[in-house]
């Protein structure tokens, strides 16, 4: 086969290969001839093997020997597709796939089209389109959904998924497997190529990549063994380690001497608070005036484009990002990668460790930083997973209806179609294979009418049925409304950040943009707030239309905004692997002193957890009894557990007060003594654990809960039933909010098995809720439940009992509780605290650093936002 793909690479290639003192590696030339041959392919391969290159040979070896288009015949069509999870990812293919275009001498248009892209160029490029197309998701949809798509994408030859694991686990991927469906009607005989590094499930991404309607033979699979070992290490602080908190202050000494000692350091967080916090406390320590940036998808396009470019001119030494910047970018001379926070999967800390060295013969060098004593144990897994070649991705789910429903609305707007034809074309996308005809036919009766509640109302009617028996949209509007509102990122409501001269306030205008904001937290500020953006500190202003204006601000009662999105819950492989490094103290000698310490204590005053089973620790504290289960199975299925367990206790007369959640960790309080009515059978442990929780109580909770109003919002807007933005305005968070929760009133009570009620249900439970993970875990756990009554706190219970105060349910009592931490740390140690070490005293064990007179110093711990809502000046 290396023979045959050698013979057909065209003479220049081979020269260009040469004049480098490279030679084409086997798998690039593997895919080729398998592309060669007309076979779809997915190439599996470490960071720095060459993926890109192979991904786009068979394109460019086509392309290169195309005929050129003759003068006054029309343009063709584009040959390759090319598809990016991310903006940036689709900006630097571009420059680095341009540069051997070039040296080849290769004549290739090569241009990327994203939401940054300017109108005019987009619209000069379905008049006169590239070569080589690189988008993403979104313009895919709005591409197909154009009255041109057909002659748009007759020429289409090959569509590349870049990191294709990224793109098909979500509602992103549903919306994308139509696209290619609808791409596959157009072009018949259509050539696929997945290119990713971390993949736990390859075959169910070789059945993505090809048509399942009839199914047959999977993708090609090409993998790439090898590469070199990364070189990870957990930082071995000379601070202690905080209890709890997400910020690990205590080590920005370390980090910053870490950024001296290298060339280009990378640092990842998992949430832009937390890179805004940690900018701003790298630029407080950065003595040397290095060039220190940051990267996060709420910042202006410009100032990111700036960050990307300086990244490419090596003329940055640290980069502070989220996951803008992890996948498949090679940016610069990257010689570090510093993780703040745990990974939470050990596919992900793969992906972002790769960034570093970005070549496959020479080994990743990076850094991980625990924020807590927990984050250590999951540092210490994912670094164990990394090494063995472990992989987590999610695996990927059934399609939903309301994506379905922006796309049938989409594929209307492009041209009239037949309902049997287009049933058809939906089975063969990968997650709607198994689609019912009744459930196609619901979806578009809700297109065409609103429902049956709804229908009565003009504007929810989109699409009619002609004489013909196609289907169409009602009004040229509704297409432009569609192009307006595609997608399936329901972001939360932001505003911008205009920034105004101090002295003009918020009647001054102009000032430039420096990116958005949620509008909740907007609502939280007072005029003369000062909080940190973009790595500034500006002063609030105030509200005006759908900005938020700001001016210059000062370093006094610094607020850190805080953003809905972008925390991963805890992979159930790493929750599995942190379960047996418990169990398992010869595995502790990995770890720092002060938490192998903890652990031991642990042991000693309370008991550590099996592998297999549920630790649940009661003990009574300053008036209030308290239960504390460790089920390490990420803060989403902790809080779904959290709120049935107490309206269970609230059943059995236990009148619980509230609970909080972490990743690994769920503390209940009451006004009753819960270990006593355990040892009284009433409930029983077992009862109370019981999986029928995941019935009648999971039904009346959500029923009564705003989580189901919550997803049904988002439901509706990607669906296309609410509209949030219209030609010239846009509706503003509040207003989109209101129409959602009347709709949801209405369905409820005249219509509860509409589709949009059936897509917010399988929502809430495979994501808010994380049922599976629950269910499965009480599965796990049945007849392993053990219960250890303590006098008072124990070691391991100290990091969610400082997280106290953030979550409260309903009951008899009052539902805010806040304990002293320096206590809590000395009844769990069982000394006071004025015998800790005077080397940071207790706010370091705490939280992570010494307060300092007129320093900030972080306050209300929280786990809803991975990250403290404030900081205060004490």
């Amino acid at each position: 086969m290396q023979e045959t793909a050698v013979a057909r690479l065209p003479e220049p290639f081979l020269k260009w290969f040469a004049g480098k003192g490279w030679s084409p590696r086997a798998h690039q030339l593997e895919l080729l001839s398998r592309a060669q041959a007309g076979q779809s392919t997915l190439l599996i391969a470490p960071t720095g093997a060459g993926k890109t290159l192979a991904g786009f040979l068979p394109s460019l070896t086509e392309l290169a020997v195309r005929p050129k288009r003759k003068p006054g015949e029309a343009h063709r069509g584009i040959h390759t597709l090319y598809i990016s999870p991310l903006k940036a990812l689709a900006v630097d293919i571009e420059r680095n796939l341009g540069k051997p275009v070039a040296e080849i001498g290769l004549p290739i248009a090569i241009e990327t089209r994203t939401g940054d892209t300017p109108t005019h160029k987009r619209q000069r490029q379905k008049l006169v389109p590239p070569d080589i197309l690189l988008t993403t998701p979104e313009q895919l949809a709005l591409l197909i959904a154009g009255a041109d798509a057909k002659r748009f994408f007759e020429d289409l030859r090959f569509v590349i998924f870049d990191e294709l694991h990224s793109l098909v686990t979500s509602k992103r991927g549903h919306l994308l497997s139509l696209g290619l469906a609808r791409l596959r009607a157009i072009v018949p005989g259509l050539q696929t190529i997945g290119l990713s590094a971390t993949v736990a499930e390859p075959d169910e991404l070789r059945r993505w990549l090809v048509s399942q309607n009839p199914p047959g033979e999977m993708a090609g699979l090409v993998t790439v063994a090898g590469g070199a070992k990364p070189d990870i290490s957990i930082l071995e602080s000379q601070e202690r380690v905080p209890w709890a908190g997400h910020s690990a202050r205590y080590a920005i000494p370390e980090i910053y001497e870490e950024i001296r000692q290298h060339k280009t350091t990378l640092l990842f967080v998992n949430t832009r608070s937390q890179a805004e916090m940690l900018f701003q406390e790298l630029w407080r320590a950065n003595e040397d005036a290095l060039p220190i940036a940051l990267h996060h998808g709420s910042l202006d396009v410009g100032q990111r484009r700036r960050v990307e470019k300086a990244m490419a001119d090596n003329a940055l030494r640290a980069i502070v990002a989220t996951s803008t910047l992890d996948l498949g970018i090679d940016w610069g001379d990257v010689d570090l990668v510093i993780h703040v926070g745990a990974p939470k999967g050990a596919s992900r800390l793969a992906q972002r460790i790769g960034r570093a060295n970005h070549r496959m013969d020479e080994p990743s060098k990076a850094i991980l930083i625990p924020a807590n004593r927990f984050e250590v144990l999951e540092c210490r897994a994912a670094l164990d997973a990394n090494y063995l070649g472990a992989q987590d991705t999610p695996p990927l789910l059934a399609g939903t209806l309301d994506v379905l429903a922006q796309h049938v609305l989409g594929t209307a707007c492009a041209a009239a179609f037949d309902a049997d034809a287009f049933y058809e074309e939906i089975r063969s996308a990968a997650p709607y294979a198994q689609l019912s005809r009744s459930s196609f036919d619901q979806v578009i009766d809700f297109v065409a009418t609103g429902g049956y509640a709804l229908r009565g109302y003009e504007r929810y009617a989109r699409i009619r049925r002609t004489k013909e028996g196609l289907w169409r949209i009602t009004h040229p509007r509704i297409a432009q409304q569609y192009r307006l509102n595609v997608g399936t990122i329901v972001e939360m409501p932001e505003l911008n950040v205009r920034y105004v001269r101090s002295s003009r306030g918020l009647a001054g205008h102009g000032g430039r943009v420096l990116g958005k904001v949620e509008e909740y937290f907007a609502e939280t500020l007072r005029p003369g707030d000062n909080f940190l953006f973009a790595g500034k500190i500006l002063r609030f202003e105030g509200i005006r239309e759908n900005e938020c204006v700001v001016s210059a601000g000062s370093g006094a009662n610094i607020i850190v905004p805080s953003y809905a999105g972008g925390k991963f819950p805890l992979s159930t492989y790493l929750a599995d692997q942190v379960r047996a490094m418990l169990d398992d103290p010869a595995r502790w000698s990995t770890l720092p002193e002060q938490v192998s310490d903890w652990l031991r204590l642990q042991k000693e005053k309370s008991m550590l957890p099996k592998r297999g089973d549920l630790l649940v620790e009661t003990f009574p504290r300053a008036g209030r009894h308290y239960m504390v289960c460790y089920p390490f199975e990420g803060r989403l299925a902790h809080q779904t557990l959290g709120m049935l367990l107490t309206r269970r206790l609230e059943r059995a007369g236990a009148r619980p007060l509230g609970f909080v959640a972490t990743d690994y960790s769920l503390a209940i309080w009451a006004l009753d003594d819960m270990g006593a009515l355990f040892r009284a059978n009433k409930p029983s442990l077992a009862g109370l654990f019981d999986e029928d929780m995941l019935g009648d109580d999971l039904d009346a909770w959500l029923n009564d809960s705003w989580m189901l109003k919550r997803t049904f919002r988002n439901c509706a807007v990607i669906s296309g039933l609410i509209e949030k933005r219209y030609p010239g305005q846009e509706k503003t968070g509040r207003q989109v909010t209101v129409s959602a929760d009347l709709i949801y009133d209405v369905l409820r009570s005249h219509e509860p098995d509409h589709v949009l009620l059936q897509a917010t249900r399988a929502d809430a439970g495979a994501g808010l809720l994380d049922v599976s993970r629950l269910a499965d875990m009480l599965s796990r756990i049945r007849g392993r439940i053990v219960h250890k009554p303590l006098q008072q706190i124990s070691p391991l219970a100290v990091p969610v009992m400082l997280e106290i105060g953030r979550e409260s349910v309903n009951g008899e009592a009052n539902d805010s509780l806040l304990l002293e931490a320096s206590e809590l740390i000395g009844d769990a140690m069982g000394t006071a605290m004025d015998d800790a070490p005077a080397r940071n005293g207790p706010a370091v064990a705490i939280h992570g650093s010494a307060p300092r007179p007129g320093r900030a110093e972080w306050k209300g711990v929280g786990t809803a936002d991975y990250g403290r809502r404030s900081m205060r000046t004490k």
